[in-house]
């Protein structure tokens, strides 16, 4: 993935001190009550709410060192109940932020801790959260009318990230896919890598007994010439636009309409 290509593995405890920080200082001073352009059922203390959430969650499973799913029960009744004033939030935050940092910086990257996706490590809570801080740094300025740039490195193991695990998908029994389009590559013009994905409909039923019927990637590293399409951007728009987050450049779209369809369905799924 391009966190271990040219620079080296990328510093995610780095990106999310930077970025909590920075969402911290775009709403310390924000009205209470105004909306979130990007999450418009939330306003600025809905906003600081959720990742401060967010970030008592993962801090707790890496300090108790959960691995198993059966105990986020137990866990979630220690869960603190949201704060009626900004000073009261702002301190919640504080302490949770401060708590994950601390906690995944004393563990080994290989270290296991339950986590819903296949990488249950805490390698893998590093990188999601400094993602997670990265996105909603970028909710907090545009609701402030301050936006200021995305890591480029960062931002371009995000496409890879949204594109694998979030909107990805690796066969697995009980389920099948059949192709809903051909493939499209998506390569970034300032980070040097690039991606082939075909968009699948997946369907069959889980381990629980559900039944899944979703749109998803099946992906490929590097460029396909047989592609029916490309989109390009810089790896900071197109993270933002994997993230339905608006684009600061342009993005362009060449080749088949069908194919590009095709991805835009895959994309039309939240993943907030």
């Amino acid at each position: 993935m391009p966190s271990s290509r040219s620079g080296g593995p990328l510093p995610f405890l780095d990106h999310l001190a930077a970025d909590s920080a920075r969402f911290r200082a775009a709403l310390e001073n924000a009205p209470a009550d105004v909306r979130v352009p990007t999450c418009p059922d939330w306003d600025a203390d809905d906003l600081l709410w959720h990742l401060a959430e967010v970030q008592w969650f993962w801090g707790e499973i890496a300090e108790r060192g959960l691995t198993d799913p059966d105990d986020l029960d137990a866990m979630n009744a220690s869960r603190e109940q949201r704060p009626a004033d900004r000073a009261a939030l702002l301190d919640f935050f504080d302490r949770s932020s401060k708590r994950l940092h601390r906690v995944l910086s004393g563990l080994s990257p290989e270290t296991p801790l339950w986590m819903w996706a296949d990488d249950k490590s805490a390698g893998y809570i590093r990188r999601r959260q400094a993602h997670e801080a990265m996105i909603h740094r970028l909710d907090a300025e545009l609701t402030v009318g301050d936006r200021t740039p995305l890591d480029c490195r960062l931002s371009a193991d995000g496409v890879d990230e949204a594109l694998r695990i979030m909107r990805g998908y690796e066969p697995e029994p009980g389920l099948t896919h059949e192709p809903s389009g051909p493939a499209v590559t998506i390569a970034t013009v300032d980070a040097m890598h690039s991606w082939t994905v075909t968009p699948v409909r997946v369907t069959g039923t889980d381990d629980d007994g559900d039944a899944i019927d979703t749109q998803r990637f099946l992906v490929v590293d590097g460029p396909d010439d047989a592609a029916a399409a490309e989109i390009c951007g810089s790896a900071a728009d197109l993270d933002c636009w994997l993230w339905n987050r608006p684009a600061e450049g342009e993005i362009t779209r060449d080749g088949d309409a069908v194919a590009l369809a095709a991805v835009d369905a895959v994309l039309g799924g939240s993943i907030d």
